[in-house]
């Protein structure tokens, strides 16, 4: 297994360029994240209260600690095993860590991901270093499922208690979630960043100031699922793009940047707990500005409003960790890649550059009517800067990371 496989524990390559060969053989890593994202978007199978980018996070973590554990050339993310032979298979390593893994997280699976594991195993030829990369995968996977076990992502999310006030977050209409989502996130453990407001962006703009009522102008324009002023294209890119983000970011690539992001996001999002669209418009006359009116009927886009306060934009902060970390390991920003919605079967887009299917992803959530313009500003910012500091500090080649240390 090439060097290649290391940076996929990390970046795992989902992404095809179009018309790439079928035959291709794909990588082992991208076979187990294969599998997880479908395990997610089984329905019932992720728990309602854990995000599935903690899944994530984990595998690939083990992944590639165990694959480094025998190739030696990066540092280790979490787990060290000293006197770990250089011949021991590393496609057994890898297959044995998200194995093992997967079966603690998600055990109602477990005959599933046994049955993929003899699949993975059967390329392997018989002998020690089978047998070495195997101990070496799951002895990885044990330790990091340790390491997580009390992150805080098992502790049940407390009573979130709406505002009233104008701008605080409320139910949002037609769907009125009893409860919003991920109340708890903040404080989980993040995997590399110091805490989670480490990069918590500036409070939204006041209700009263005049950026707050030209991206209310907007949002309302574009976002109205009657009337709106959006073209075909960007009606379409706001359904096209409304499902779980890092799905679609996951299918171009998956990073531990996403699983901080959504710790970082969460954070901030429940310290401003900011009204969203829907609210926004349809208690205009109420909020203290007189350039906006209140439009008691209006309904977003894609009818819809995810349950969770509005400020800043999940959609912004995935996108931008995602093409910062892709952009940064291939130090380009050019790639031609399709990408299938989560929502819209069958439907694919094109694109040539990671920075421009991130900008449409998130532009898209204004076309959809469930974000402010500033939610995205914000969120392009915040995703920037985890994507950037865990580029600094994790899975650095061994020199580079010795120098790196020095620096500190």
């Amino acid at each position: 297994m090439t060097k290649l496989l290391l940076t996929l524990a990390l970046l795992c390559a989902g992404a095809t360029r179009p018309g790439a060969a079928d035959a291709q053989p794909v990588n082992a890593v991208v076979q187990w994240n294969r599998m997880l994202l479908g395990i997610v978007r089984t329905p019932g199978a992720q728990p309602s209260t854990v995000h599935p980018t903690r899944s994530f996070a984990i595998m690939h973590a083990a992944i590639y600690d165990a694959v480094d554990a025998i190739d030696g050339t990066h540092a280790p993310y979490a787990v060290v095993l000293p006197g770990v032979s250089r011949d021991a298979s590393q496609d057994a390593a890898a297959a044995a860590a998200a194995h093992d893994v997967l079966v603690a997280l998600y055990p109602a699976f477990q005959a599933m991901l046994d049955a993929r594991l003899q699949e993975s195993l059967a390329d392997v030829p018989d002998g020690p270093a089978r047998d070495e990369g195997i101990a070496v995968g799951e002895t990885v996977a044990g330790k990091m499922l340790a390491l997580r076990s009390d992150d805080g992502s098992n502790v049940p999310p407390a009573p979130f208690v709406f505002g009233s006030d104008p701008g605080d977050y409320m139910s949002t209409p037609p769907n009125f979630p009893a409860q919003p989502v991920f109340v708890h996130w903040s404080a989980v453990r993040p995997f590399a960043l110091e805490r989670a407001s480490q990069f918590r962006p500036e409070p939204p703009p006041p209700l009263a100031s005049r950026a707050y009522s030209v991206a209310f102008a907007q949002v309302r324009s574009l976002g109205n699922a009657t009337g709106s002023t959006a073209t075909g294209d960007q009606a379409l890119a706001g359904r096209f793009w409304n499902g779980a983000i890092q799905n679609y970011w996951n299918e171009i690539a998956q990073s531990a940047a996403m699983a901080d992001a959504v710790i970082a996001f969460y954070d901030a999002k429940y310290t401003y707990t900011f009204w969203r669209p829907v609210t926004a418009v349809r208690a205009a006359d109420s909020d203290g500005n007189r350039s906006t009116t209140g439009d008691p009927t209006w309904v977003p886009e894609v009818t819809k409003t995810p349950a969770d306060p509005s400020y800043p934009g999940a959609h912004a902060v995935i996108s931008a960790a995602g093409a910062t970390v892709l952009s940064a390991f291939l130090g380009h920003d050019r790639f031609d890649f399709a990408v299938t919605s989560e929502v819209l079967p069958g439907i694919t887009r094109s694109f040539g550059r990671f920075s421009a299917a991130a900008e449409e992803a998130t532009s898209s959530r204004v076309f959809a009517g469930v974000h402010f313009p500033f939610d995205l500003t914000a969120g392009r910012r915040l995703g920037r800067q985890v994507a950037r500091f865990l580029g600094e500090r994790l899975l650095l080649p061994v020199r580079e990371q010795a120098g790196a240390a020095k620096r500190q």
